[in-house]
């Protein structure tokens, strides 16, 4: 199946994200939000991003220019057009919600089109029980969409071949590193790094060292590019707190236990980045 119509729901972060790649590259998107305000939003972020783009000299005008004319903004999931190829879903982490989407459109969308949620850690299988078992598959983006390479293409327990290559060839047409993963909780990115942030919280509650000085002995001692910390404030704390959630249910294993000092941020609303403060503050 060629995929030429992509339909992605969520503005947020991701759902930008998504859109601003996919159009950048030739795809016509239509960009779904909630709501009109919130499409406006989305849309107003991705021309920033672009302009970013446009000022490193990454693009040129014109790219910017046509990318922004491939994206149609649409107001509410249940306007979704039928004659879509691929619906990407990119909402916050919530199984239950992702569920009710697939569901709802399932009786929209024609019925070859395939079904791929942007989940970083909810069982595939699960979601795709709400629609077409054998077109759905899970397509994780890393954040920032625009700059990171990796997508993890997650096959449920039904997910067909032909799915799953279609997907895959769809990935390096858009320039990105797809890497075949199978339905665990967390998948492979997030079963490793949520228990390091995890481990990283407990260090800081217990004591054995500041924030500052635990993501400097990541930085320097195991040469990642960012602390663990902050990395949490960037994913946004209630992003961490529900993936090592799905952990912890989904393995019945102490050892994704959630840090009580995660629960209680999260319970505060100090989320990282995106309310302000978090381990760190932010203007």
């Amino acid at each position: 199946m060629e995929i030429n119509k992509i339909s992605v729901i969520g503005g947020g972060t991701m759902g930008n994200g998504i859109t601003h790649v996919f159009a950048l590259k030739g795809f016509y998107v239509n960009l779904i939000g909630m709501n009109s305000e919130l499409a406006d939003k989305a849309v107003k972020t991705i021309t920033a991003n672009l302009d970013r783009q446009v000022k490193k000299n990454l693009i040129t005008h014109e790219e910017k220019t046509e990318a922004l004319s491939r994206i149609n903004q649409i107001a509410g999931v249940k306007n979704i057009p039928p004659d879509t190829d691929l619906v990407i879903e990119a909402i916050f982490e919530n199984k239950q919600a992702k569920f009710n989407i697939f569901k709802d459109i399932n009786q929209i969308v024609k019925e070859d089109s395939i079904f791929a949620s942007n989940t970083s850690s909810i069982s595939i299988t699960e979601l795709s029980s709400a629609s077409r078992p054998d077109k759905f598959i899970g397509m994780h983006f890393m954040n920032p969409v625009p700059v990171m390479k990796l997508i993890e293409i997650i096959r449920g327990y039904s997910t067909s071949d032909e799915t799953y290559n279609t997907v895959k060839a769809l990935a390096q047409k858009i320039d990105k590193v797809p890497v075949e993963v199978f339905d665990y909780p967390g998948f492979v990115a997030n079963r490793i790094l949520l228990p390091m942030i995890n481990e990283a919280i407990f260090a800081l509650m217990e004591g054995v060292a500041s924030a500052e000085d635990i993501d400097t002995v990541m930085k320097l001692g195991m040469n990642h590019p960012m602390g663990p910390l902050t990395l949490a404030d960037f994913i946004g704390l209630d992003v961490c707190l529900a993936i090592m959630e799905v952990l912890y249910n989904g393995f019945n294993d102490s050892k994704y236990r959630p840090c009580p000092l995660l629960k209680k941020m999260v319970a505060a609303n100090k989320l990282g980045r995106k309310t302000g403060e978090g381990f760190f503050k932010y203007q």
